[in-house]
Formats: C-alpha cells, sequence, structure tokens
C-alpha cells in the first residue's frame, strides 16, 4: 500500500496497557490477569498514563490511522447516498490487555469490535502473528483486518448486528463483514483512479487481502490447532468462505452481495 504522506484518521488512541495505578487495585488486577492467562508480571510494569505507545509502535499506529481515515471516507460516501450521516467507530491500540466496554481481552482474542462502545481493539502484536503464525505478510493483510472490524461497525449503526444467533448467525455475520471490507477496497481504489491521483492500492495488495482471509478460516485453523475440522463450531467461515465473501466485495464495490 502507499499509505505515507495520506490523511490519518483522529479516531485512533494508544494504550500502553491494562494498569491500575498500584496497591490493592494493581494486586487486583494481577488475579484477575492471571484468571486470563495474562502475565501478572508484565502488567503490573505497567505505568501509570496511557496514550504514548512504544516508539517500535509509532508506524503501525500512523498506519492504522490511515487504514482507518480511508474507510471513513469510503464509508461517509456510501452512507450520504441514503442521506445518512456516517458514524465514525474509534480503533483504541494497546499491549496484552484491554479493558473495554465489552468486558475484559486480552490480545491473544485478536482484534475485536465492541459495539457498545462502537470502538476497535487492537494488539498492534497481532500484526506479527499474521505475517509469522499465519502466514499472511503485507500491510494490505493488515489492512483488511481493520477493514473487517470496521464492516462490523457499519453492521452495528444499521442494525445488522445481531447476537444470540448461534454459530450460524456468527458465521453469516463474519462473512458480511469480510464483504464490507472488500467494498471498502473497490472504493479505495477506484476513488483514487476517478480523480487522477495516486491510488492506496498497489499491484498484489488484493492478494495480500485474499491470502489473510485464507489463513484465518474456521477449517485452516482448526486443523492447525486440533489437527481435524469441525464445520458445526465454525464461528467464522472457511477459508474458502472468506475469500469468496471478499472477493464479493472487492470485485464489485456493490453492497447488494454482501446480503
Amino acid at each position: 500500500m502507499r499509505w505515507r504522506g495520506y490523511r490519518q484518521s483522529g479516531n485512533v488512541t494508544s494504550r500502553g496497557g491494562m494498569i491500575a495505578g498500584g496497591g490493592v487495585g494493581a494486586l487486583v488486577l494481577a488475579v484477575v490477569a492471571m484468571l486470563f492467562g495474562v502475565d501478572p508480571g508484565a502488567v503490573l510494569q505497567q505505568g501509570p498514563e496511557e496514550g504514548a505507545p512504544p516508539a517500535a509502535n509509532d508506524t503501525m499506529v500512523q498506519f492504522t490511522s490511515v487504514v482507518l481515515a480511508s474507510t471513513e471516507d469510503a464509508w461517509t460516501e456510501i452512507f450520504r447516498q441514503s442521506n445518512q450521516d456516517y458514524p465514525e467507530p474509534q480503533v483504541s491500540t494497546f499491549n496484552n490487555a484491554v479493558q473495554s466496554a465489552c468486558g475484559f481481552a486480552q490480545s491473544a482474542m485478536g482484534p475485536f469490535y465492541c459495539p457498545r462502545d462502537q470502538t476497535i481493539y487492537i494488539d498492534l502484536s497481532f500484526f506479527n502473528d499474521l505475517r509469522d503464525r499465519f502466514g499472511a505478510a503485507g500491510d494490505f493483510a493488515q489492512a483488511y483486518v481493520i477493514a473487517h472490524e470496521v464492516g462490523h461497525h457499519v453492521q452495528n449503526v444499521t442494525g445488522l448486528l445481531q447476537s444470540g444467533g448461534g454459530n450460524e448467525q456468527s458465521v453469516r455475520q463474519e462473512l458480511q463483514a469480510d464483504c464490507f471490507a472488500g467494498v471498502w477496497g473497490y472504493i479505495a481504489r477506484e476513488k483514487q483512479r476517478t480523480t487522477g491521483g495516486e491510488s492506496l492500492i498497489e499491484p498484489g495488495d488484493m492478494e495480500e487481502a485474499l491470502t489473510a482471509a485464507a489463513a484465518i478460516g474456521d477449517d485452516r485453523l482448526q486443523k492447525q490447532s486440533q489437527g481435524h475440522v469441525v464445520p458445526e463450531s465454525f464461528t467464522h467461515g472457511s477459508s474458502a468462505q472468506r475469500v469468496a465473501a471478499f472477493r464479493a466485495g472487492v470485485e464489485s464495490g456493490d453492497l447488494q452481495r454482501c446480503q
């Protein structure tokens, strides 16, 4: 992606990690951390200040801000076509663990969207896992992940995000978010073409996203973790389904393909 020099969203905040400010609060938080499988020492060592990510994360925060800004532009235009305002989501980057409006979460959960505070939570180390553990390298693979979570935000503000429907409903919603991510990719590419400017999208970017979609399919993840596949336990869809959903959006730019 040609992302440097593009507008950055003002809706990205960074947290150094879970903090308690010392004393009893810190001890309680450490106990909670152990219950969730988080190293309590790492939690207790966090400083009392939020908002300043480690220097090594600065570039990734900037990248996340550019991708988010691009999704804001795309969805603002889509909503405007229906005479609606697009309520922009927030993105909160963190280290190790975080307290969200949807509860306590650790980085092992991966990126997630919390509808209660309309915030996407991302431990930036996930992008290293995406490359090293899942074999999905490239900045557009990372952008796909962000756009997918933005897709859940779109579902939330349009009333499409439902809960309590079991695995089948979960898979349907995850695939729709993949398709919405594809629609963003289509618009990001076409917008630059129509304005005569340089596109965010470079040759090979779409292939990176498709590789990422395939890498985090339920069947592939189950095969890696337990050696066999249990389709009835899928929550996000198979690799083939996720690739097809993203492709439907990115090749057409048509939200009707995401039903």
